[in-house]
């Protein structure tokens, strides 16, 4: 007010000296430049900004306000200004500059300071810094673009970040978030941020521009801010909206793909296997675990990640797809975490579930087919062929018997394949079928091994092909019935007391093929008998006496039901 007064008496001055009255006109208006754009035109009521020379007809100047420094300020209509401006700036736009001829009647008449007849000439040159403040104290606001889905908007105590580029109506920037490369981050209704834009970024969804024009009396008024925005501006802002939260929120999680059946879901404490793609809520990638081609391994629910992926991975089945939501307080929180995850930023994890597993998980196995016909099944110590698919649990194939000629082999409990496969191979019958999932701690563990990867749970579809019943563990031959009382007349066939590896081996070789005993499997059966010579041989002279000859059992000092020579 104390500047408008000034400002009346100094226009006053400038009519200070008694004239004659000329010919009665109105004002004449020259528009010599007119903006492309016009984003408002001037009316009665409006608060204006203009920057103005002042001169007389003849060209002499006696006021300009570039000289101050300081533009006018003044509501049209409300006689802040002579009658003639006052009546010479409506329907101006921002921006436009006019030239103004005001005859004394419309300026300060018969006392005014200029000669009867002579005319004040006003050129305003509009850097019209605004035409701004209409009644309603309102922020003009024009979305630009809107993402096709928008599932929440912001509302009050809301934390928002955007990116703005802010100017005043002449085009003139004063500031912009994308020059120092960092979003503008605050609470929304809290007064954090000027009144208009608290009240234009309402009902903001991410990814959505806004521009907004906001009345000096929404923004920093009458003092302006620092050297930048000078009083009574009007402010231009053009916004788009990155990310927002509540300091309330929880995770959101959204099951995109749910596998049936789930016979299990993950709890605390067990060890996932995931892959994941990572952004931001405005869909911009940070950090995918496909681009190193290899799942992320950790615990869950004992902090070993930040906490809403923690809470998120809870409850999941293998093989499910899921997005997780996470506030950044469940995130990275207001420091954000190196260069590429910004402080306060909410982010989304599109996850993969591969395979999770307890550390006390047992061997599953499903019976898929099972032999009408089945006298005997495998155990420890039985030879058998099976054939076999290994794949990981999210179908890829990892090893097949198929590609050979020949089933797979194995002795049972013979250490030569891994725990848990060795585990669901017994008790089956010939021509079964199986499908099988073997946790890594049976299986290949932590380390992986080849195409495994480490900690990887693993199916298994097995069929048994064929069974040979195996021997205990160090020995080479059982008996199946009794084994002869006079066992060393049985084996001594020539009588000549003393047995020799042709007698022993046609001995042998006949309680087999009769029934009556068992060699030791998968090996071949002279190198088996061999052995079991050198074993009563003692002398290693090439023949058994009756005092070499013992039974494994009194060897052994133990009873067993087997019994071998």
């Amino acid at each position: 007010m104390v500047r408008r007064i000034i400002l009346s008496l100094l226009l006053a001055t400038w009519f200070s000296v008694d004239c004659n009255p000329g010919p009665i006109d109105d004002i004449a208006v020259d528009r010599y430049f007119i903006p492309k754009r016009c984003i408002r035109e001037v009316k009665s009521g409006d608060f204006v900004r203009y920057h103005y020379n002042g001169t007389f007809t003849d060209g002499k100047l006696f006021d300009s306000s570039y000289d101050r420094g300081s533009a006018f300020f003044g509501q049209v209509g409300q006689k802040w200004q002579i009658a003639g401006v006052d009546k010479g700036i409506l329907g101006m736009c921002v921006n436009e500059r006019r030239r103004i001829t005001v005859p004394p009647h419309l300026a300060y008449g018969s006392q005014g300071f200029i000669t009867l007849g002579q005319r004040l000439k006003n050129h305003l040159d509009t850097q019209v810094m605004s035409k701004n403040v209409w009644v309603a104290d309102q922020v003009q606001t024009k979305v630009i673009s809107t993402p096709k889905k928008c599932k929440r908007s912001v509302m009050r105590t809301d934390f928002v970040r955007f990116h703005f580029n802010g100017t005043l109506l002449d085009g003139t920037v004063f500031d912009s978030s994308y020059k120092r490369s960092q979003t503008q981050d605050s609470v929304v209704g809290e007064g954090w941020l000027i009144k208009g834009l608290d009240e234009g970024l309402l009902g903001m969804c991410v990814g959505e521009i806004r521009h907004f024009i906001i009345p000096p009396f929404l923004a920093f008024g009458e003092k302006g801010y620092g050297t930048e925005i000078p009083p009574h501006a009007s402010l231009v802002y053009h916004i788009l909206l990155e990310d927002l939260h509540n300091p309330k929120d929880d995770i959101i999680v959204e099951v995109m793909e749910a596998p049936e059946p789930c016979t299990r879901t993950s709890v605390a404490g067990d060890y996932i296997r995931y892959h994941y793609n990572a952004s931001f809520l405005n869909g911009i990638t940070f950090d995918s675990s496909y681009q190193y081609n290899h799942t992320y391994n950790t615990y869950i629910g004992m902090g070993y990640v930040i906490a809403g992926i923690d809470k998120g991975l809870q409850g999941v089945c293998t093989g499910e797809r899921r997005r997780i939501i996470l506030p950044p307080h469940l995130a990275y929180g207001q420091q954000g975490a190196g260069k590429d995850i910004p402080g306060s930023a909410v982010l989304v994890f599109d996850i993969h579930v591969i395979d999770f597993h307890g550390v006390k998980d047992t061997v599953q196995v499903d019976i898929t087919h099972k032999s009408e016909a089945c006298n005997e099944t495998s155990e420890v110590n039985d030879f058998i062929q099976y054939h076999y698919n290994c794949s990981l649990l999210d179908g890829t194939l990892l090893f097949t018997s198929r590609d050979y000629e020949t089933p797979q082999d194995v002795v049972l409990g013979g250490g030569k394949i891994i725990d848990g496969l060795d585990e669901a191979l017994r008790n089956m019958c010939v021509g079964e079928r199986r499908t099988v999932i073997v946790p890594p701690h049976l299986g290949h563990g932590e380390k992986g091994a080849g195409i495994v990867p480490g900690s990887a749970v693993l199916r298994f579809e097995l069929e048994l092909v064929s069974l040979q019943k195996g021997v205990p563990e160090g020995y080479l031959f059982i008996w199946l019935k009794e084994s002869p009382v006079q066992l060393f007349e049985e084996l001594d066939i020539n009588q000549d007391q003393q047995v020799s590896l042709e007698e022993f081996s046609q001995f042998i070789k006949q309680q087999v093929s009769e029934g009556k005993g068992r060699l030791k499997p998968a090996q071949d059966p002279d190198s088996v008998i061999m052995d079991m010579f050198k074993n009563q041989d003692r002398n290693a002279d090439g023949l058994i006496t009756q005092d070499e000859l013992k039974l494994k059992v009194d060897e052994d000092a133990e009873k067993t039901h087997h019994e071998e020579l």
